[in-house]
């Protein structure tokens, strides 16, 4: 990590070594950042300002929930010039209400929609471009490779070797796939992998939009394909009383084979006793081969208010941004990926993965189910689905209740 970090700042010096001296101005900068990624991102603003001597970066750091009210009052009020947030269903109700900037020129300019072709989809609407990306992970399926391995099973590549499988490792006593849906949230990864397999990126944009009814066909083919897991109890049959953790120690210990999981679980399987060598990863399988793969990875953007007062400044922030040495600096920095596919990644077999999984992803990007939701149309939608892994028997019953919830949320 050492060298990348090394080998990106001295590339990001040699841009430096261009600037032009002048009177200085200001770039105001807000955003949400835990103490890891202020660090990197700091790296960032540094070497910008070193390249651009007469511009100032000025960052003013929020607590997250405190940054999700504060952005709606700013941006009305007294806008930065530039902010950190999502990108997909997170941005539109921003750019549908004129709050945020068309920064397709920067794309243009600095030849982006090839470098960013994996986000380009979630960074665009109405044919523009909104904001520059910076950094992701993935989610996908991790697995125990032992378990694997004693059963002389393969890794799948579609849905239907997935589900021969999970009648192996049922017969072998191993849960197939494990989850903790205590908090909800896990149960919602699974479904947008489900959705994102069978239907595709678009509509299942639409369907976290509030443009499609959650009693149409199409989304109760995602559950047909659920109930798959479900009826022959592939799924650890405890979950809803399990915390995530709680279910990643079933895989340290051999109970179970499979997580839908963001990155993030690699390093608790580590610290429950699990090895390197032990752990593997892999997409989620193809159900609808006529279907572009599309990916879960939520990803962090930044963005220029359409009130802010130095615009074309901000603009070449986000450009310097966007460049493969800025990026590689912050990522390795916080253990994540660069969206730019021509940066460096760190030395990690987990992280190498994914990066090759999302620079290659021809569908789009999707952010998650409760990023790409609205809060209260996110927390229904979830307890829809625990309730489903539940009780399957009521699957009518939750899709009308969500239905329901969809007319009131997004009237």
């Amino acid at each position: 990590m050492r060298s990348i970090i090394s080998a990106s700042i001295s590339a990001l010096a040699v841009i430096a070594a261009t600037a032009a001296f002048g009177q200085q101005r200001v770039v105001s900068y807000y955003g949400d950042m835990d103490p890891t990624v202020l660090e990197g991102m700091q790296k960032v603003m540094d070497a910008f300002q070193e390249a651009n001597p007469d511009i100032k970066i000025e960052f003013q750091n929020f607590d997250h929930e405190g940054y999700k009210t504060s952005i709606r009052n700013f941006l009305t009020a007294e806008p930065p010039d530039v902010v950190n947030w999502y990108s997909g269903n997170r941005m539109a109700p921003f750019v549908n209400s004129g709050q945020f900037l068309d920064v397709s020129d920067v794309w243009e300019e600095n030849g982006l929609k090839d470098a960013f072709s994996s986000a380009l989809a979630s960074m665009t609407i109405d044919g523009k471009q909104w904001g520059i990306p910076w950094s992701y992970y993935q989610w996908g399926i991790y697995y125990n490779r032992d378990v694997y391995n004693e059963l002389g099973l393969e890794v799948p590549s579609t849905w239907d070797e997935f589900l021969a499988n999970c009648e192996v490792f049922k017969k072998a006593g191993v849960d197939c796939l494990t989850t903790g849906t205590k908090a909800l949230w896990p149960a919602a990864g699974i479904f947008d992998y489900l959705d994102l397999r069978t239907n595709g990126y678009d509509f299942h944009m639409a369907l976290t939009g509030g443009e499609v009814p959650w009693t149409d066909d199409r989304v109760k083919a995602v559950f047909a394909e659920w109930d798959k897991l479900v009826a022959p109890g592939y799924i650890t049959a405890n979950h809803a009383a399990l915390d995530w953790q709680d279910a990643a120690a079933l895989m340290v210990q051999g109970k179970a084979a499979n997580y839908v999981m963001g990155n993030f679980l690699v390093a608790v399987l580590k610290e429950g006793g699990m090895s390197e060598e032990s752990i593997g990863f892999m997409p989620f399988p193809t159900i609808n081969p006529d279907v572009p793969r599309a990916e879960d990875a939520p990803t962090e953007s930044m963005h220029i208010p359409a009130g802010a007062k130095n615009p074309e400044d901000a603009k070449k922030f986000l450009a310097f941004v966007a460049t493969p040495e800025a990026q590689s600096v912050v990522n390795a920095t916080i253990g994540q990926l660069p969206v730019n596919k021509n940066a460096e990644v760190a030395d990690d077999p987990f992280v190498q993965a994914g990066f090759e999984l999302l620079s290659t992803t021809p569908g789009g990007i999707a952010q998650f189910f409760d990023r790409d939701a609205p809060a209260e149309m996110a927390k229904i939608g979830m307890e829809g689905f625990q309730q489903f892994m539940v009780q399957p028997g009521q699957l009518d019953n939750i899709l009308d209740r969500l239905e329901k919830a969809r007319q009131r949320v997004y009237k």
